[in-house]
Protein backbone atom coordinates (compact mmCIF):
# COMPACT_ATOMS: atom_id res chain seq x y z
CA UNK A 1 0.00 0.00 0.00
CA UNK A 2 3.26 2.20 0.73
CA UNK A 3 4.55 2.19 -2.77
CA UNK A 4 0.80 2.63 -4.14
CA UNK A 5 0.73 5.75 -2.21
CA UNK A 6 4.28 7.16 -2.84
CA UNK A 7 3.55 6.72 -6.68
CA UNK A 8 0.76 8.61 -6.33
CA UNK A 9 2.03 11.37 -4.50
CA UNK A 10 5.33 11.33 -6.96
CA UNK A 11 3.17 12.10 -9.98
CA UNK A 12 1.35 13.88 -8.70
CA UNK A 13 3.70 16.40 -7.74
CA UNK A 14 5.63 16.25 -11.12
CA UNK A 15 2.12 16.90 -12.94
CA UNK A 16 1.77 20.41 -10.43
CA UNK A 17 5.58 21.03 -11.05
CA UNK A 18 5.40 20.57 -15.20
CA UNK A 19 2.01 22.33 -15.12
CA UNK A 20 3.95 25.84 -14.46
CA UNK A 21 6.43 25.10 -16.79
CA UNK A 22 7.11 27.33 -20.05
CA UNK A 23 6.73 24.41 -22.47
CA UNK A 24 4.23 23.97 -24.94
CA UNK A 25 1.30 21.34 -24.13
CA UNK A 26 -0.49 19.18 -25.76
CA UNK A 27 -4.43 19.65 -25.91
CA UNK A 28 -4.83 17.00 -23.62
CA UNK A 29 -2.43 18.51 -21.01
CA UNK A 30 -3.72 21.87 -21.18
CA UNK A 31 -7.26 21.02 -20.38
CA UNK A 32 -5.25 18.87 -17.18
CA UNK A 33 -4.38 22.40 -16.21
CA UNK A 34 -8.10 23.19 -16.21
CA UNK A 35 -8.51 21.01 -13.33
CA UNK A 36 -10.40 22.87 -10.52
CA UNK A 37 -8.41 23.77 -7.24
CA UNK A 38 -10.98 22.05 -5.48
CA UNK A 39 -10.41 19.32 -6.66
CA UNK A 40 -6.53 19.50 -5.70
CA UNK A 41 -7.70 20.65 -2.43
CA UNK A 42 -10.24 17.22 -2.03
CA UNK A 43 -7.12 15.04 -3.11
CA UNK A 44 -4.27 16.67 -0.87
CA UNK A 45 -7.24 15.97 2.23
CA UNK A 46 -7.37 12.97 1.42
CA UNK A 47 -3.63 12.30 0.71
CA UNK A 48 -2.76 13.79 4.37
CA UNK A 49 -5.40 12.24 6.49
CA UNK A 50 -4.23 8.79 4.89
CA UNK A 51 -0.74 10.07 5.91
CA UNK A 52 -1.82 11.14 9.59
CA UNK A 53 -3.54 7.05 9.83
CA UNK A 54 -0.69 5.11 8.17
CA UNK A 55 2.25 7.40 9.57
CA UNK A 56 2.96 4.68 12.69
CA UNK A 57 3.62 1.95 10.29
CA UNK A 58 5.71 4.53 7.77
CA UNK A 59 9.57 3.98 8.85
CA UNK A 60 11.99 7.09 9.68
CA UNK A 61 14.07 6.41 6.63
CA UNK A 62 10.72 6.35 4.67
CA UNK A 63 8.75 9.44 5.50
CA UNK A 64 11.76 12.14 3.94
CA UNK A 65 11.40 10.27 0.65
CA UNK A 66 7.58 11.21 0.72
CA UNK A 67 8.54 15.02 1.15
CA UNK A 68 10.94 16.17 -1.60
CA UNK A 69 11.15 19.45 -2.31
CA UNK A 70 9.80 20.11 -5.87
CA UNK A 71 13.23 21.71 -6.80
CA UNK A 72 15.31 18.49 -5.92
CA UNK A 73 13.21 16.00 -7.25
CA UNK A 74 15.25 16.56 -10.36
CA UNK A 75 18.44 15.14 -8.28
CA UNK A 76 16.35 11.32 -7.85
CA UNK A 77 17.04 9.05 -10.58
CA UNK A 78 13.41 7.68 -11.02
CA UNK A 79 12.37 11.05 -11.73
CA UNK A 80 14.61 11.79 -14.15
CA UNK A 81 13.86 8.55 -16.18
CA UNK A 82 10.43 10.16 -16.25
CA UNK A 83 11.58 13.80 -16.96
CA UNK A 84 13.61 11.60 -20.25
CA UNK A 85 10.17 10.27 -21.80
CA UNK A 86 8.44 13.66 -22.04
CA UNK A 87 5.00 14.96 -20.66
CA UNK A 88 3.22 13.24 -17.70
CA UNK A 89 -0.19 13.71 -16.15
CA UNK A 90 -2.59 12.18 -13.78
CA UNK A 91 -3.64 10.08 -16.09
CA UNK A 92 -0.04 8.41 -15.41
CA UNK A 93 -0.77 7.06 -12.27
CA UNK A 94 -1.72 3.25 -12.09
CA UNK A 95 -4.83 2.39 -12.94
CA UNK A 96 -5.10 0.98 -9.00
CA UNK A 97 -3.84 4.71 -7.63
CA UNK A 98 -6.15 6.47 -10.01
CA UNK A 99 -9.50 4.70 -9.27
CA UNK A 100 -8.19 4.85 -5.25
CA UNK A 101 -8.68 8.60 -5.78
CA UNK A 102 -11.99 8.61 -7.86
CA UNK A 103 -13.80 6.34 -5.15
CA UNK A 104 -12.75 9.07 -2.67
CA UNK A 105 -14.46 12.03 -4.72
CA UNK A 106 -18.00 13.22 -4.17
CA UNK A 107 -20.46 12.97 -7.23
CA UNK A 108 -19.54 16.74 -7.52
CA UNK A 109 -15.96 15.78 -7.56
CA UNK A 110 -16.59 13.35 -10.08
CA UNK A 111 -18.38 15.33 -12.66
CA UNK A 112 -15.23 18.62 -12.17
CA UNK A 113 -13.27 15.51 -13.30
CA UNK A 114 -14.88 14.21 -15.87
CA UNK A 115 -14.89 17.35 -17.93
CA UNK A 116 -11.14 17.37 -18.03
CA UNK A 117 -10.39 14.87 -20.97
CA UNK A 118 -12.73 12.39 -22.58
CA UNK A 119 -10.14 9.57 -20.88
CA UNK A 120 -11.36 10.86 -17.22
CA UNK A 121 -14.67 11.73 -18.21
CA UNK A 122 -15.08 8.04 -18.98
CA UNK A 123 -13.52 7.04 -16.01
CA UNK A 124 -15.72 9.19 -13.93
CA UNK A 125 -18.85 7.71 -15.57
CA UNK A 126 -18.11 4.13 -14.42
CA UNK A 127 -21.22 2.42 -13.12
CA UNK A 128 -19.15 1.59 -10.12
CA UNK A 129 -18.12 4.51 -9.11
CA UNK A 130 -21.35 5.80 -8.94
CA UNK A 131 -23.08 2.46 -7.21
CA UNK A 132 -21.79 3.54 -3.88
CA UNK A 133 -23.33 7.27 -3.74
CA UNK A 134 -26.29 5.91 -5.38
CA UNK A 135 -26.41 3.07 -2.09
CA UNK A 136 -25.65 5.86 0.54
CA UNK A 137 -28.31 8.50 -0.54
CA UNK A 138 -30.92 6.92 -2.55
CA UNK A 139 -31.17 3.16 -1.18
CA UNK A 140 -33.30 3.83 1.83
CA UNK A 141 -36.18 5.36 -0.54
CA UNK A 142 -36.28 3.50 -3.77
CA UNK A 143 -36.30 -0.08 -4.03
CA UNK A 144 -33.85 -2.43 -6.21
CA UNK A 145 -37.35 -3.15 -7.76
CA UNK A 146 -37.66 0.59 -9.19
CA UNK A 147 -34.38 0.87 -10.42
CA UNK A 148 -34.18 -2.14 -12.36
CA UNK A 149 -37.76 -1.34 -13.53
CA UNK A 150 -36.13 2.03 -14.66
CA UNK A 151 -33.52 0.63 -16.25
CA UNK A 152 -35.27 -2.08 -18.19
CA UNK A 153 -37.54 0.67 -19.27
CA UNK A 154 -34.51 2.93 -20.69
CA UNK A 155 -33.06 0.48 -22.37
CA UNK A 156 -36.35 -0.73 -24.35
CA UNK A 157 -36.88 3.01 -25.23
CA UNK A 158 -33.63 2.41 -27.23
CA UNK A 159 -34.92 -0.46 -28.82
CA UNK A 160 -38.27 0.16 -29.64
CA UNK A 161 -39.36 -2.61 -32.22
CA UNK A 162 -38.12 -5.20 -29.75
CA UNK A 163 -41.32 -4.40 -27.72
CA UNK A 164 -45.27 -3.57 -27.85
CA UNK A 165 -45.18 -0.64 -25.89
CA UNK A 166 -49.08 -0.74 -25.83
CA UNK A 167 -48.49 -4.62 -24.54
CA UNK A 168 -46.11 -3.69 -22.02
CA UNK A 169 -47.05 -3.73 -18.10
CA UNK A 170 -44.49 -3.12 -15.60
CA UNK A 171 -44.24 -2.02 -12.20
CA UNK A 172 -45.17 1.87 -12.62
CA UNK A 173 -47.80 1.19 -14.73
CA UNK A 174 -49.41 -0.89 -11.60
CA UNK A 175 -48.62 1.62 -9.23
CA UNK A 176 -50.12 4.81 -10.96
CA UNK A 177 -52.31 3.35 -13.41
CA UNK A 178 -53.16 6.50 -16.11
CA UNK A 179 -50.88 8.88 -14.20
CA UNK A 180 -48.64 11.04 -16.54
CA UNK A 181 -45.70 8.73 -16.38
CA UNK A 182 -43.35 11.52 -16.61
CA UNK A 183 -40.78 10.29 -13.68
CA UNK A 184 -39.49 7.02 -16.41
CA UNK A 185 -38.76 9.96 -19.30
CA UNK A 186 -35.32 11.25 -18.97
CA UNK A 187 -34.30 12.59 -22.35
CA UNK A 188 -32.58 9.59 -24.26
CA UNK A 189 -29.73 9.93 -27.11
CA UNK A 190 -30.83 11.04 -30.63
CA UNK A 191 -29.13 9.18 -33.36
CA UNK A 192 -27.38 13.01 -34.16
CA UNK A 193 -25.67 13.37 -30.74
CA UNK A 194 -21.70 12.22 -30.51
CA UNK A 195 -21.41 8.86 -29.34
CA UNK A 196 -19.95 10.39 -26.09
CA UNK A 197 -23.40 11.38 -24.65
CA UNK A 198 -23.43 10.11 -21.05
CA UNK A 199 -25.74 6.71 -21.41
CA UNK A 200 -29.32 6.85 -20.50
CA UNK A 201 -29.16 3.92 -18.33
CA UNK A 202 -26.19 4.57 -16.34
CA UNK A 203 -26.03 5.07 -12.96
CA UNK A 204 -24.65 7.94 -13.03
CA UNK A 205 -27.59 9.12 -15.67
CA UNK A 206 -29.80 8.16 -12.60
CA UNK A 207 -28.46 9.34 -9.76
CA UNK A 208 -28.25 12.84 -11.88
CA UNK A 209 -32.11 12.02 -12.74
CA UNK A 210 -33.27 12.29 -9.16
CA UNK A 211 -30.71 15.05 -8.05
CA UNK A 212 -32.25 17.34 -10.73
CA UNK A 213 -36.04 17.05 -9.46
CA UNK A 214 -37.06 15.88 -12.98
CA UNK A 215 -37.67 12.01 -12.29
CA UNK A 216 -40.84 11.38 -10.70
CA UNK A 217 -40.16 7.80 -8.55
CA UNK A 218 -42.30 5.45 -6.66
CA UNK A 219 -41.87 5.46 -2.62
CA UNK A 220 -43.79 5.24 0.42
CA UNK A 221 -44.82 8.05 2.70
CA UNK A 222 -45.00 8.01 6.14
CA UNK A 223 -48.19 10.21 8.03
CA UNK A 224 -49.10 11.50 4.42
CA UNK A 225 -50.58 15.09 4.35
CA UNK A 226 -48.42 16.79 6.64
CA UNK A 227 -49.22 14.33 9.66
CA UNK A 228 -53.30 14.85 9.08
CA UNK A 229 -54.76 13.06 12.06
CA UNK A 230 -56.92 10.61 9.53
CA UNK A 231 -53.49 9.20 8.96
CA UNK A 232 -50.95 9.19 11.93
CA UNK A 233 -48.98 5.97 12.04
CA UNK A 234 -49.79 4.66 8.05
CA UNK A 235 -47.65 4.70 5.38
CA UNK A 236 -48.77 5.29 1.85
CA UNK A 237 -47.20 5.10 -1.66
CA UNK A 238 -46.93 8.25 -3.82
CA UNK A 239 -44.91 9.39 -6.71
CA UNK A 240 -41.74 11.92 -5.31
CA UNK A 241 -39.53 14.17 -7.02
CA UNK A 242 -36.93 15.87 -5.23
CA UNK A 243 -35.96 19.14 -4.34
CA UNK A 244 -32.23 19.94 -4.12
CA UNK A 245 -33.08 23.53 -2.91
CA UNK A 246 -33.91 22.45 0.71
CA UNK A 247 -33.44 18.62 0.74
CA UNK A 248 -36.47 17.78 0.56
CA UNK A 249 -39.28 15.96 -1.56
CA UNK A 250 -42.73 16.54 -2.99
CA UNK A 251 -45.44 13.67 -3.62
CA UNK A 252 -48.23 13.71 -5.89
CA UNK A 253 -50.52 10.48 -4.10
CA UNK A 254 -52.44 7.85 -5.88
CA UNK A 255 -55.53 9.37 -6.99
CA UNK A 256 -58.73 7.74 -5.73
CA UNK A 257 -61.55 11.18 -6.58
CA UNK A 258 -59.02 14.02 -6.12
CA UNK A 259 -55.23 14.08 -6.59
CA UNK A 260 -53.48 14.89 -3.61
CA UNK A 261 -50.12 16.53 -3.06
CA UNK A 262 -47.83 17.32 -0.68
CA UNK A 263 -44.36 19.53 -0.32
CA UNK A 264 -41.59 19.85 2.30
CA UNK A 265 -41.39 16.24 3.06
CA UNK A 266 -38.47 14.99 5.03
CA UNK A 267 -36.11 12.01 4.48
CA UNK A 268 -36.83 10.68 7.81
CA UNK A 269 -40.59 10.34 6.36
CA UNK A 270 -40.10 7.69 3.55
CA UNK A 271 -38.86 4.59 3.08
CA UNK A 272 -38.41 2.28 0.50
CA UNK A 273 -41.27 -0.18 -0.36
CA UNK A 274 -40.57 -3.20 1.88
CA UNK A 275 -42.44 -5.83 -0.18
CA UNK A 276 -43.20 -5.38 -4.42
CA UNK A 277 -46.94 -5.17 -3.35
CA UNK A 278 -48.62 -2.89 -5.60
CA UNK A 279 -51.01 -0.54 -3.72
CA UNK A 280 -54.10 -1.77 -5.46
CA UNK A 281 -53.21 -5.67 -4.76
CA UNK A 282 -53.82 -7.48 -1.71
CA UNK A 283 -50.25 -8.54 0.25
CA UNK A 284 -50.23 -12.12 0.84
CA UNK A 285 -49.68 -13.09 4.41
CA UNK A 286 -47.56 -15.75 5.08
CA UNK A 287 -46.50 -14.78 8.85
CA UNK A 288 -50.56 -15.57 10.03
CA UNK A 289 -49.31 -18.98 11.90
CA UNK A 290 -46.97 -17.41 13.59
CA UNK A 291 -48.34 -14.52 15.47
CA UNK A 292 -48.07 -13.86 19.05
CA UNK A 293 -49.08 -11.41 21.51
CA UNK A 294 -46.80 -8.23 21.25
CA UNK A 295 -45.88 -9.12 18.02
CA UNK A 296 -45.26 -5.65 15.75
CA UNK A 297 -47.10 -5.60 12.52
CA UNK A 298 -48.16 -3.61 9.49
CA UNK A 299 -52.07 -3.83 8.12
CA UNK A 300 -53.24 -3.41 4.74
CA UNK A 301 -56.50 -0.88 4.83
CA UNK A 302 -58.27 1.35 2.33
CA UNK A 303 -61.29 2.93 2.96
CA UNK A 304 -62.61 1.67 -0.06
CA UNK A 305 -62.25 -1.05 -2.68
CA UNK A 306 -61.49 1.45 -5.58
CA UNK A 307 -58.86 3.22 -3.34
CA UNK A 308 -55.19 2.14 -3.06
CA UNK A 309 -54.14 0.77 0.47
CA UNK A 310 -51.74 2.09 3.08
CA UNK A 311 -49.93 -0.13 5.65
CA UNK A 312 -51.06 0.68 9.65
CA UNK A 313 -48.74 -0.26 12.59
CA UNK A 314 -50.35 -2.66 14.85
CA UNK A 315 -49.80 -4.91 17.70
CA UNK A 316 -50.60 -8.41 18.27
CA UNK A 317 -52.92 -8.45 20.82
CA UNK A 318 -54.77 -10.96 23.65
CA UNK A 319 -57.94 -12.32 23.69
CA UNK A 320 -60.50 -11.33 26.22
CA UNK A 321 -60.15 -14.26 27.99
CA UNK A 322 -56.67 -14.57 28.22
CA UNK A 323 -55.07 -13.23 31.52
CA UNK A 324 -52.14 -12.09 29.71
CA UNK A 325 -49.66 -14.31 31.67
CA UNK A 326 -46.87 -14.56 29.63
CA UNK A 327 -46.58 -18.52 31.43
CA UNK A 328 -50.20 -18.72 31.18
CA UNK A 329 -51.28 -16.92 27.36
CA UNK A 330 -52.01 -20.03 24.73
CA UNK A 331 -53.67 -16.64 22.46
CA UNK A 332 -51.11 -18.03 19.69
CA UNK A 333 -52.61 -21.77 19.53
CA UNK A 334 -56.20 -20.03 18.83
CA UNK A 335 -57.40 -19.06 15.31
CA UNK A 336 -58.60 -15.87 16.43
CA UNK A 337 -56.01 -12.75 16.25
CA UNK A 338 -56.68 -9.68 17.82
CA UNK A 339 -55.18 -6.76 16.19
CA UNK A 340 -54.14 -3.40 18.63
CA UNK A 341 -53.62 -0.11 17.29
CA UNK A 342 -52.78 1.81 20.05
CA UNK A 343 -52.43 5.14 18.96
CA UNK A 344 -56.53 5.32 19.26
CA UNK A 345 -58.34 5.35 22.58
CA UNK A 346 -59.86 2.34 24.14
CA UNK A 347 -63.58 3.10 23.24
CA UNK A 348 -62.55 3.97 19.37
CA UNK A 349 -64.25 1.84 16.82
CA UNK A 350 -60.33 1.67 15.25
CA UNK A 351 -58.86 0.51 18.25
CA UNK A 352 -59.04 -3.61 18.08
CA UNK A 353 -60.07 -6.21 15.13
CA UNK A 354 -60.16 -9.39 15.25
CA UNK A 355 -59.38 -11.09 12.01
CA UNK A 356 -58.63 -15.62 11.66
CA UNK A 357 -55.52 -16.62 11.35
CA UNK A 358 -56.99 -20.07 8.91
CA UNK A 359 -59.17 -17.57 6.34
CA UNK A 360 -58.05 -14.28 6.96
CA UNK A 361 -58.10 -12.71 3.44
CA UNK A 362 -59.24 -9.19 2.94
CA UNK A 363 -62.63 -8.46 5.23
CA UNK A 364 -64.47 -5.39 6.42
CA UNK A 365 -66.97 -3.25 4.97
CA UNK A 366 -67.85 0.33 3.70
CA UNK A 367 -68.35 1.73 7.21
CA UNK A 368 -65.41 0.96 8.75
CA UNK A 369 -62.74 0.05 5.51
CA UNK A 370 -61.13 -3.12 4.21
CA UNK A 371 -58.55 -5.10 5.96
CA UNK A 372 -55.79 -6.72 3.68
CA UNK A 373 -52.76 -8.65 3.76
CA UNK A 374 -50.39 -8.36 7.04
CA UNK A 375 -46.67 -8.32 7.68
CA UNK A 376 -44.62 -9.09 10.39
CA UNK A 377 -42.00 -6.74 11.69
CA UNK A 378 -38.69 -8.69 12.54
CA UNK A 379 -36.15 -5.62 12.48
CA UNK A 380 -35.99 -3.21 15.25
CA UNK A 381 -34.87 -0.51 13.70
CA UNK A 382 -38.08 -0.62 11.41
CA UNK A 383 -39.97 -0.98 15.01
CA UNK A 384 -38.49 1.98 16.34
CA UNK A 385 -39.17 3.99 13.00
CA UNK A 386 -43.10 3.38 13.46
CA UNK A 387 -42.54 4.53 17.33
CA UNK A 388 -40.44 7.75 16.58
CA UNK A 389 -43.89 8.20 14.81
CA UNK A 390 -46.14 8.18 17.51
CA UNK A 391 -48.84 10.99 17.99
CA UNK A 392 -48.20 13.43 20.91
CA UNK A 393 -52.23 12.95 21.87
CA UNK A 394 -54.63 9.55 21.99
CA UNK A 395 -56.90 9.60 18.65
CA UNK A 396 -60.09 9.30 18.79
Amino acid sequence: MLYLLISCVSFSFIFLSKSFTHKSLPSWEAEMKLLSPWFWGELSTFLLSWFKKSRPAISFFQVPVLFIPLKNMGHSSKVENVEEKGDVSLLDLPDLALDCILERLSPAGLCSMAAVCSSLRDRCRSDHLWKKHKENKWDRVISDATYREWKMHVVSRKRPTLLDQSKRKGLFNSLFGDWPSSWFRPKLESSSKSRRSLPVDSIKAWYQSLESGKLWFPSQVYNRENGNVGFMLSCYDAELSYVSKNDTFQARYLPHGRRTTEDNIQWERLRAPPVDTPPNVLHVSDCLDDLKPGDHIEIQWRKAREFPYGWWYGIIGHLEACDRNENHCHCHYSDSVILEFNQYSPDSKWRRMVINRKSHREEGNEVDGFYGGIRKLYEDEEIARWKRLWPTQILD
